[in-house]
């Protein structure tokens, strides 16, 4: 996918860049820990500070976890939720997780094979 050595938050911002509506983007760790990116300058987050510490250890085990079956179907690209009040993906890239929340009028269809490419282009 990546290099080890990537520039962390330049994978961040060129993810910010890629469409108007991401409102986050981040790398987060193993450990549920955000190492780069975060919300888009301007806009608040919709959740309180120590909601997101839960959301990204969360999601760190939830990536984990879908890990067991890649043997069977092949490793996971990318991750979507369709909620409420937004739309939430996650995308492994080497020991991290690019987490991406957008307004929910965002092409979903198309957004996340536009940051896969982002991704796949980071080399």
């Amino acid at each position: 996918m990546t290099s080890p050595d990537m520039d962390k938050d330049k994978l961040c911002n060129r993810v910010l860049e890629a469409d108007s509506r991401i409102r986050f983007a981040g790398l987060i760790n193993k450990m549920g820990r955000l190492v780069a990116g975060g919300m888009k300058p301007g806009l608040l987050s919709l959740e309180e500070s120590k909601d997101n510490e839960m959301i990204f250890l969360q999601l760190a085990l939830k990536v984990n976890q879908r890990k067991e079956f890649d043997k069977a179907y092949g490793p996971v690209e990318f991750s979507m939720a369709y909620r409420d009040k937004l739309i939430i993906m996650s995308f492994p890239v080497n020991d991290y997780i690019l987490l991406i929340s957008s307004e929910k009028e965002v092409d979903f269809f198309k957004l996340p094979f536009k940051i896969l490419e982002i991704i796949h282009n980071e080399n």
